[in-house]
């Protein structure tokens, strides 16, 4: 890769790392869907003119069924389930969960045309993935009933971050990325406007609520998608999902040091097996169609 795509992959690893840090801090304030509906607006605002000005919207009105289904999928679902869940469980935690993503594709990516032969290391690597999962809602710091009901939202949106590049995939793979991206987070945030409406804060938040929204909205959902159409056109998609193996330990690094977060043994030990399962499932993986991007944050 040259110096530029590698400062693109380190800059999509780090800035894909922090959400679940500003989240944390966002929900201290606000509710989840006011959070989610943000993000998707702002970052609308920002990639809807550059998609207009490069011609990428043009002809999307054939393809309105996987816009709307993607919109739903891979935004409204993950980035309201991904708050919600934050409320109740350690935003490192959400970071390790969310690192299943690359185990989840690899599980149903033959139901949307990528048909690979499973192989023994692949199948190893979702064994050693799925005890990863397993450990952290063992031992990694899941407790009570809220604690399970935040971890069964971040399983929530890793499924749907699993399944909304493989709807791009199949469905989008001719057209220009950014332009299926900006119109379906402009969906994604019409979709959530009344929700958002019904849950809007009777109070003024604080200053680190309006910067926790604005970075996620300008830097992590929006610029972030910059970075990922510039690293995939000039370091190829393969290479671009390695920064799923990043994001997971920027987020428990930002957790533990600043929000003073305690993982403990098994939360280390289970992000260690999440992150190997993940490489060992997606390992030499030679699909037939383009291999998906990887998932937002």
């Amino acid at each position: 890769m040259s110096s530029r795509a590698w400062l693109a992959f380190i800059a999509l690893g780090a800035i894909w790392g922090v959400p679940y840090f500003f989240i944390k801090l966002a929900v201290q304030e606000i509710s989840p869907l006011v959070v989610a509906w943000s993000r998707l607006a702002l970052a609308a605002a920002v990639l809807l003119p550059i998609a207009w000005q490069r011609g990428a919207l043009k002809g999307l009105w054939a393809f309105k069924g996987a816009i709307f289904a993607f919109a739903i999928i891979e935004f409204v679902i993950p980035f309201t389930a991904i708050s919600v869940g934050e409320r109740w469980i350690d935003s490192s935690v959400a970071g390790i969960l969310i690192a299943a993503v690359p185990l989840t594709i690899a599980v149903i990516a033959r139901w949307f045309g990528q048909h690979e032969a499973l192989g023994l290391w692949r199948l190893i690597g979702l064994v050693v993935g799925l005890f990863g999962v397993v450990t952290l809602l063992g031992f990694g710091g899941i407790h009570g009933l809220p604690g399970w009901a935040g971890a069964g939202c971040m399983l929530l949106a890793t499924v749907g971050y699993a399944v909304g590049p493989l709807i791009i995939q199949r469905h989008l793979a001719g057209l220009d990325s950014i332009g299926p991206i900006a119109a379906s987070q402009a969906t994604a945030a019409l979709l959530l406007l009344l929700p958002a409406l019904s849950a809007w804060p009777r109070h003024m938040p604080s200053a680190t609520t309006w910067v926790s929204i604005a970075v996620l909205g300008l830097l992590c959902s929006a610029i972030a998608m910059l970075l990922l159409f510039y690293l995939v056109r000039h370091a190829g998609p393969a290479r671009a999902t390695v920064i799923t193996y990043v994001n997971p330990m920027v987020a428990t690094l930002l957790g533990v040091v600043f929000l003073d977060e305690h993982l403990g043994a098994g939360g280390y030990l289970s992000l260690a097996l999440i992150l190997l399962g993940s490489w060992l499932a997606t390992r030499g993986a030679r699909p037939k169609s383009a291999q998906p991007a990887p998932e937002p944050a």
